[in-house]
């Protein structure tokens, strides 16, 4: 297997420093990889004004650029979104969303080969965890896209396989390294990142990350359905989640989202909508309704029209506010909740 760690894309601005200056060259060539890396140079060839003994030591030396291979790419016929089977160097593979929108283009990126979470409405749970992805690795899905379709992305979402805060180290370093102002400078402000309620994350995210939107898979109005649909209820109950929840938006003065998938016969009566104007009534939240994108091999079923409007309302006339999001990419297995890391469906 290869070495994933080998990726110099993991490297920070100082850390890049290091490894030039352990090879005898001068500090300011790290800076000038760490700008070709960040505009999504794929080899280190076009880094023309990189020395050629540098680019050479550090191709014989074993650091690649890790940028990964496109297995397929499919563009929906209805909306323009484009999704990528990505391949590491390793074999593993994920899967990577590009989005457009009025407010600018935006990219669903995996933080994990596979899910251990098991939600059981979620293709991503269905062949288990097969590993974390690096800083780097994320990174490079990024970068990739912005090569394969030749757009920018402005917005970056962390909602794709995998649970991001059961990765937290290297979704941490992601995070910096797409900040940083000598590589992408994308703004915090324009990330999401989405849990689907790991209590502790959500505690040291708030103290980390501040800036960077914060969504929430709730999907139940209360902890018996919860329990019944997402295993991580079982571990942390929904009082508990709600707490944590409170406090993120007290410690950040940021709004927090609550991501809710209507499922036909589940969670989507209109008790079910006042139980959870209950929770969420007059503190800083945001409620994105999400129609089941409906997933082969599970049996639940999206919510009837008449079911999402009514569900709308109930909410709306109890104050809280709330969208139902727009799905892209149903026709090719692309919306929330039908990511997977291999071809077959």
């Amino acid at each position: 297997m290869s070495d994933i760690t080998a990726n110099i894309l993991n490297y920070s601005l100082p850390e890049l420093e290091s490894l030039v200056l352990s090879m005898g060259e001068k500090k300011f060539r790290a800076k000038q990889i760490f700008g070709w890396l960040a505009r999504g140079a794929a080899s280190y060839d076009e880094m023309s004004n990189v020395p050629a003994g540098l680019r050479r030591d550090l191709a014989e030396n074993g650091y690649y650029i890790g940028q990964p291979e496109v297995v397929t790419m499919q563009e929906s016929k209805t909306d323009g979104t484009r999704k990528c089977l990505y391949e590491f160097i390793d074999g593993a593979r994920v899967e990577s969303v590009f989005m457009k929108y009025s407010y600018g283009n935006s990219i669903c990126i995996s933080t994990q080969v596979g899910c251990l979470m098991g939600c059981t409405f979620c293709a991503s749970t269905m062949d288990g965890k097969q590993r974390d992805l690096t800083a780097g690795e994320m990174l490079g899905e990024v970068l990739k896209m912005k090569r394969v379709t030749g757009e920018d992305i402005n917005h970056i979402v962390l909602m794709g396989m995998g649970e991001p805060l059961d990765n937290y180290e290297e979704v941490s370093k992601f995070l910096k390294l797409i900040n940083s102002p000598e590589g992408v400078n994308l703004s915090l402000r324009n990330i999401t990142l989405s849990t689907c309620g790991i209590i502790p994350g959500i505690y040291r995210f708030a103290e980390d990350f501040p800036q960077v939107n914060l969504a929430v898979s709730l999907h139940a109005p209360n902890d018996e359905i919860r329990r019944r649909t997402m295993p991580v209820a079982r571990k942390y109950g929904y009082d508990d989640l709600m707490k944590a929840c409170r406090d993120y938006t007290e410690k950040t003065h940021r709004r927090i989202t609550f991501e809710y998938a209507l499922i036909r016969g589940v969670n989507d009566s209109p008790e079910n909508a006042e139980e959870l104007a209950d929770h969420l009534k007059g503190w800083l939240t945001h409620v994105n309704l999400i129609p089941l994108n409906e997933v082969k091999g599970r049996n639940y079923r999206t919510a009837e029209g008449s079911s999402v409007l009514a569900f709308r309302k109930v909410l709306e006339n109890r104050g809280v506010a709330v969208t139902v999001r727009r799905t892209l990419g149903s026709d090719i297995d692309a919306a929330c909740g039908q990511l997977r890391a291999s071809t077959e469906r």
